[in-house]
């Protein structure tokens, strides 16, 4: 896995962290998880592409 998409793999998982923490603070916003769940599907869809690439 290049250092790039490693990268973007921890920042999806520490956001996942924040954004839980913030709602358990402060409550629930459906913008902050819409927001992960797109940032987590585009990750997933370059850990996809860079594996098949990589033959």
């Amino acid at each position: 896995m290049p250092g790039s998409v490693k990268a973007m793999a921890v920042c999806t998982a520490s956001s996942l962290v924040l954004v839980t923490a913030y709602t358990v603070a402060l409550g629930g916003n459906g913008w902050l998880w819409f927001t992960w769940v797109v940032l987590g599907v585009v990750t997933l869809g370059v850990v996809a592409t860079n594996s098949t690439h990589r033959v």
